[in-house]
This record gives C-alpha cells, sequence and structure tokens, in this order.
C-alpha cells in the first residue's frame, strides 16, 4: 500500500477541504493516508485516516517559524512516497522535502498573493511590497515541486503561466451533504451566514441590512479578530442576529437545513472575484436560494443555475432588498432552491474532483490506477 502524508498547520483534523474530501477519497482508492497537522489534540485514526499531532502552535509566530519545522520531523519520519502540504508558510518544508526525494503536490486554498492586499495586519503602505515578494518566493518553489493544486481554475491557472505543473481541484460538496428535500427551505426561518466572520466577507453590510428587514440572521464562525466583533455588536441590525458561535459540520448543516437563504456577500477584494467560495455551492446543495455579491463569476453561476439574486455587496440597501424579496416569496425560494440542488447533482459535486484528485496521485506516483472503489461522497 502505498503511504501518502498530507500536512497542514492552520487546519484542523476534521477540517472539510482536506480531511473529509481528499484524505477519505484518497483512503478509500487504497492508499495509506496520514493527514499531519498542529492542533494539539494528540493522535489519533478516524476512519480510515490516520492523524498525527505536532501540537498547537503558541501563537501566530510559532505558527509560522516553529510548527512547520516541528511537522517536518514528524512528516520525514514517515517515509512517505508522496507528500501533500496546504499551506503556504509550508512551502520551505515541502521543497525541502523534495529535495530528500520525495513526490511533493503543494495545494493552493487561495490566491495568497492577491489575499495579502487586504489583511489588515500588514501595515497597507507595505502590502503592496509584501504580495510582490511572497509571489516569487511562492513561484520559485511551486516550479520546483511535482505538482501544484488550485482550489479554483484562477489560482492552477495562475500556476501555469508561472512554470507549474497545476491542475485545479475545486471545492465542491460532497454528494453525501447534498439536500434531496428542498421543500423544507419555503418554511425556512430567516437567513444564514456561516464561515470565517471578517470585515472583507461583507458581514457589516450584512447586519446593517438587517434593520431594514426585521430578519433573523444565524451567524456561526470564528472572528478575525476581537475588534470585528465588537463593531457589528454596535450595529442597530445585531439585535437580529442569533450567533451560534464556532460549529462543527454537523451543526453548519443543521442551520442550513433551518433558515430560508444562504448570504454571501464578500467584498470585491482581489481574492474573492475570480475565487469559487465553497459556501455557495454548499448553500446550493442544501437546498437553499443564495444572496451573492455581483462579481461576474459569481453572477454567471448564479444566473446559469437560476438560484438566487447577486447584489452589490457593499450596498446595504441592495441586500436589504433581496432578502426582503426572496423572504416574501416562498414559492420563488423553493424553485431556486430545487435548482441549486440540480446544479450541485449535475455539476458542482465532489465526485469528478475526487476523480481529478486519484488520477493525479496515480500519475504523479506513476502508478496504475489503485485498486479499490473510491468513496461515494
Amino acid at each position: 500500500m502505498t503511504r501518502i502524508a498530507h500536512l497542514s498547520t492552520a487546519h484542523p483534523r476534521r477540517e472539510l477541504r482536506v480531511h473529509l474530501k481528499q484524505c477519505n477519497s484518497l483512503a478509500a482508492a487504497g492508499f495509506e493516508v496520514y493527514f499531519v497537522v498542529a492542533d494539539g489534540k494528540g493522535d489519533e485514526t478516524i476512519g480510515k485516516v490516520n492523524i498525527v499531532d505536532v501540537g498547537l502552535p503558541a501563537g501566530r509566530r510559532d505558527r509560522f517559524f516553529v510548527a512547520p519545522w516541528k511537522l517536518f520531523r514528524r512528516a520525514a519520519a514517515l517515509n512517505a512516497s508522496l507528500y501533500h502540504f496546504h499551506d503556504p508558510e509550508l512551502l520551505p518544508v515541502g521543497l525541502v522535502l523534495k529535495l530528500r526525494g520525495a513526490k511533493v503536490i503543494y495545494d493552493s486554498h487561495e490566491d495568497v498573493p492577491r489575499s495579502v492586499l487586504s489583511r489588515d495586519w500588514i501595515p497597507a503602505q507595505l502590502r503592496g511590497i509584501v504580495s510582490a515578494v511572497f509571489e516569487r518566493f511562492e513561484n520559485f518553489i511551486a516550479r520546483r515541486l511535482d505538482r501544484v493544486v488550485g482550489a479554483t481554475p484562477f489560482i492552477a491557472e495562475r500556476f501555469r503561466l508561472a512554470g507549474c505543473h497545476a491542475l485545479a481541484i475545486n471545492n465542491f460538496p460532497l454528494l453525501a451533504e447534498i439536500s434531496h428535500s428542498p421543500e423544507r427551505i419555503a418554511d425556512g426561518d430567516g437567513i444564514c451566514f456561516l464561515g470565517g466572520i471578517s470585515q472583507v466577507r461583507g458581514v457589516r453590510e450584512i447586519v446593517s441590512a438587517l434593520d431594514q428587514t426585521d430578519t433573523r440572521l444565524v451567524l456561526a464562525g470564528p472572528f478575525d479578530r476581537e475588534e470585528t466583533r465588537a463593531e457589528l455588536e454596535a450595529l442597530p441590525g445585531w439585535r437580529h442576529v442569533d450567533y451560534l458561535g464556532v460549529v462543527d459540520r454537523n451543526s453548519a448543516l443543521a442551520a442550513m437545513g433551518s433558515a430560508a437563504v444562504g448570504m454571501i456577500c464578500y467584498l470585491p477584494e482581489p481574492n474573492h472575484t475570480q475565487a469559487y467560495p465553497n459556501k455557495l455551492f454548499e448553500y446550493m446543495a442544501a437546498g437553499l436560494p443564495v444572496i451573492a455579491s455581483d462579481f461576474p463569476l459569481w453572477r454567471q453561476i448564479v444566473t446559469e443555475a437560476d438560484c438566487g439574486i447577486c447584489v452589490d455587496p457593499t450596498d446595504s440597501d441592495q441586500i436589504a432588498n433581496a432578502i426582503t424579496e426572496l423572504m416574501s416569496n416562498p414559492a420563488r425560494r423553493l424553485e431556486m432552491g430545487r435548482n441549486g440542488i440540480r446544479a450541485v447533482l449535475s455539476l458542482y459535486n465532489w465526485s469528478t474532483e475526487e476523480q481529478k484528485l486519484i488520477g493525479l496521485y496515480a500519475s504523479t506516483l506513476m502508478l496504475p490506477p489503485p485498486s479499490g472503489s473510491t468513496s461515494s461522497h
């Protein structure tokens, strides 16, 4: 059995893309799978995936400069045939593993050079310089690895243009999580926003819109900083918010199942406009009509599927009008919910991406397709 290892200092052991999709699919395909993490919860085996824990970093500096090399020592000891890492801070680790003779894949979940431009913990006058320097550094290492996986076609194309062997493996929903009873959405209670909570994700504008609609918002996920939470709690619309905190996967699915509309109104930052947001497809899979940012790529997806309304994410009035339109029309919500499920079942699901991932491993390792059936997720 071919041993492979996924590596991350930033993602938890049950992370959706890395563990529930990639690791589980590869284990079902016949690989011996390890996931080396840094969450402080200890080693364990979950299903067919072996978790190796290097301990929780003490802070941001520890995560970037200490934890990667703790992870390297544990990963190297596995003597895996292929290492697949998921964080940009692990680029040097990936290069060292490659120089030691292993096959190495870099999985780029976001367009980091563009995301740097909206990182408020980096001084504004330095963001352009940091972005340019990091992009050169990232491309330099990525070209020396075996493959690069992009979480969107835009990211994969950027690496191809930089001279890398890159493939897009989209973060589409698991078939097992797709709703087959959208009728409940017609009777749903309010709207929901799930995921990381920050200003660039448009949560301020959504909360501001609530005061015009008297609609409840179910909000779940981590705040990027305490200041963001304080600013949102000071808004008049916050009285319409039910904040659940950071929830597990089952609770997130339950929150979507009890809502009537899914909100994804990210602001037009460089890292958003070309993204395939996982949450958009998860809302569609749950049978939720969506209110989404009116970026050309997102508009094409929503319009072709007829599964929601696109708005200017900086305009709370537009958001409020869209909420009112959908909440006042249960029949239209039901129709959009069914359309979203249909689009996910036919186009936007993990099944096709799973086959791409397994094929990528087989070609990188110069193996025949692994024996054993793949997962049915």
